[in-house]
C-alpha cells in the first residue's frame, strides 16, 4: 500500500521546510495595520493625533504641507486621511480634490477651527466624508476613524491607555479617568490645553499631571493665578519689566514667562485676563517671543501653555471680554474636570487621603460621618472636602471622626437629604444608605446585631437591607460575581 502524502502538515519534513511553510502561512493570515495619514501644519496637533492613532493599534504618517502629503500618498496609500483646512501654501480645500482623484475610496475627515464651519461645509460638498471642529474631541475622533474603517469596536491590537501610578491622586470614577486618559495622550506633545471645570474641582492637579507626563517634566512648572493679579501689574508679572520701566521699577523683573523657560506655564483663571494682556499672550503663542514692559526688544521664550478657567469663554467672546483668536489658540485640547458630586465614589477615598495628610495618628470615619460626607453636595468640590477634613482632624481627639467634627452644613446633610437608615423594607437602597451600612458592618467586624444597634434599626431590617445590597452589587445572581463581602 502506497504511503499517503500528508497535506498541509508542518509536523513532517525538515526544519527548514517547516520554517518556510510557517512563514507562508503567517504571511497569509497576518493583515497589515490600517494606516492613517495626518495632514496638519502644526506639529503639536500632528503629535496629538498620532498618539491617538498609535493607541488604537494603527500606523500613522504625518505631513505638514500639501506637497509632502501627496508624496506620502504615492508611496504608502492610507486607509483614512485627517486633513486640516489651513495649510501653508496650498490649503486643505485645494488639496482635497487632488486626494479624492488619487484615492477615490479613501475617506477624508476635515479638521477645522471653531468658527470655520463654512469651510467644513464646503469640504463636505467636494468629497470630505466628515468634519471635526477644534478643539477636537479625541473620543469622537476615535469613533469616526473606527466607523470609516468598518470597525464597530476598538481592535484587539489596541494599546490601552495605561496611566502611570497615581500615588498622590485619587481617580476611581470612570468619568474622571477618561479626563486623565485624554490628558495623558495630549501631555506628550506641546499642544496648548484648556482645562475647564468648577472652582475646586482639581484643575491644577490635572495640570500638574500633564507636566509630570510631558517631555518637560524635569523643567519648571510655573503657576500664575490671573484672577489674583491686580490689573495694574498683571502685564509686568507675566512678561516682566526692565529697570526704570515705571515708577518703582528699581530692578529688572523676569516675569512668569521667562521663569517657565523650557518648562510649563499654567495660567489659572485665564478668563480674568484684561484684553490688552490677552493680545500680548496671543503674540507670545504665535511668535514664541515676549516684550517686557518698558522694552522694545523681543525675547525668545520656550514654554508649554496650560490654561484653566471656571468661566464660559465662548460667552466671554460673545460679550467682547475675551479674544476669539486667543481662544482658538489655547483650546487645541479641552479637558473638563467634573464636579465632585458627579464622582461620588471618590468622596470617601479622598476624605481618607486628606485625613492621612493632615494627621499623624490613624483615624477613620464613623458610619454616620461617612454618610454625611456622601450625602452632602459639595458645591466647593474637592477643595471644600479637603478643608472639611482638615477641620475634622483638628477637632477630633480620638481615632474616629464623628459628624460633630465636620462643618455644620456637612454634618446636617443626612438629615437634610432625609437619607438616614430606616426600618422600612424598601426594595432599593440609596448610595448613601448602602455606604453607611457597609461602613458600619466593617466597624463592627461583620457582627450584624452590633451593627443594627449602632444604626438604630432591628436586626431583621438590617438583614433585609444586606440582601438588598447583595442584589444591587450582584444583579446577575451569579455567586461568583458577588463582591459585596457580606457573607459573614
Amino acid at each position: 500500500m502506497d504511503k499517503k502524502e500528508p497535506a498541509n502538515d508542518i509536523s513532517c519534513g525538515t526544519k527548514g521546510q517547516q520554517a518556510i511553510v510557517c512563514k507562508i502561512m503567517s504571511e497569509k493570515t497576518t493583515q497589515p495595520a490600517p494606516r492613517i495619514l495626518i495632514i496638519d501644519d502644526e506639529k503639536a496637533h500632528r503629535e496629538l493625533f498620532r498618539e491617538l492613532v498609535v493607541s488604537l493599534g494603527f500606523d500613522a504618517d504625518e505631513a505638514s504641507r500639501a506637497e509632502e502629503a501627496l508624496e506620502i500618498v504615492s508611496r504608502r496609500p492610507p486607509q483614512v486621511i485627517l486633513l486640516d483646512v489651513r495649510l501653508p501654501g496650498q490649503s486643505g480645500l485645494t488639496l482635497l480634490p487632488v486626494l479624492r482623484e488619487k484615492l477615490p475610496t479613501v475617506p477624508v475627515i476635515i479638521i477645522t477651527a471653531y468658527g470655520d464651519v463654512r469651510d467644513a461645509v464646503a469640504a463636505m460638498k467636494i468629497g470630505a466624508v466628515d468634519y471635526l471642529l477644534k478643539p477636537v474631541d479625541l473620543e469622537e475622533l476615535e469613533a469616526i476613524i473606527l466607523d470609516y474603517l468598518g470597525r464597530e469596536t476598538v481592535p484587539e491590537s489596541r494599546s490601552p491607555v495605561s496611566l502611570p501610578p497615581l500615588d498622590d491622586v485619587v481617580c476611581i470614577s470612570p468619568i474622571f479617568r477618561r479626563v486623565l486618559e485624554t490628558a495623558y495622550l495630549a501631555a506628550r506633545s506641546d499642544i496648548p490645553i484648556l482645562i475647564l471645570g468648577p472652582s475646586g474641582s482639581g484643575k491644577e492637579v490635572v495640570a500638574q499631571l500633564i507636566q509630570r507626563w510631558s517631555q518637560r517634566k524635569d523643567r519648571p512648572f510655573i503657576v500664575a493665578n490671573c484672577a489674583g493679579l491686580p490689573e495694574s501689574i498683571v502685564e509686568s508679572e507675566l512678561f516682566g519689566h526692565i529697570k526704570g520701566a515705571f515708577t518703582g521699577a528699581h530692578t529688572e523683573r523676569l516675569g512668569y514667562f521667562r521663569a517657565a523657560q523650557g518648562g510649563t506655564l499654567f495660567l489659572d483663571e485665564i478668563g480674568d485676563l484684561p484684553l490688552p494682556v490677552q493680545a500680548k499672550l496671543l503674540r507670545a503663542l504665535e511668535t514664541g517671543e515676549i516684550v517686557p514692559v518698558g522694552s522694545e526688544r523681543p525675547i525668545r521664550v520656550d514654554f508649554r501653555l496650560l490654561a484653566a478657567t471656571n468661566r464660559d469663554l465662548k460667552a466671554l467672546v460673545a460679550s467682547g471680554q475675551f479674544r476669539e483668536d486667543l481662544l482658538f489658540r489655547i483650546n487645541a485640547v479641552e479637558l473638563t474636570v467634573p464636579p465632585l458630586k458627579d464622582r461620588p465614589e471618590e468622596i470617601l477615598p479622598l476624605a481618607e487621603f486628606f485625613a492621612r495628610r493632615f494627621t499623624q495618628r490613624p483615624v477613620r470615619f464613623s458610619p454616620q460621618a461617612a454618610g454625611c460626607l456622601l450625602a452632602y453636595s459639595w458645591p466647593g468640590n474637592v477643595r471644600q472636602l479637603r478643608n472639611a477634613i482638615q477641620r475634622a482632624c483638628l477637632l477630633s481627639r480620638g481615632e474616629i471622626i464623628l459628624p460633630e467634627h465636620l462643618p455644620p452644613d456637612v454634618a446636617g446633610a443626612l438629615g437634610i437629604a432625609g437619607e438616614g437608615i430606616s426600618n422600612s423594607n424598601e426594595g432599593r437602597l440609596s448610595a448613601v444608605e448602602r455606604a453607611t451600612i457597609l461602613a458600619t458592618l466593617a466597624e463592627c467586624g461583620g457582627n450584624r446585631t452590633q451593627a443594627a444597634k449602632r444604626l438604630g434599626i432591628s436586626r431583621r431590617a438590617l438583614i433585609y437591607k444586606i440582601r438588598a445590597i447583595e442584589a444591587q452589587l450582584n444583579p446577575t445572581g451569579d455567586p461568583s460575581d458577588s463582591r459585596s463581602g457580606l457573607e459573614t
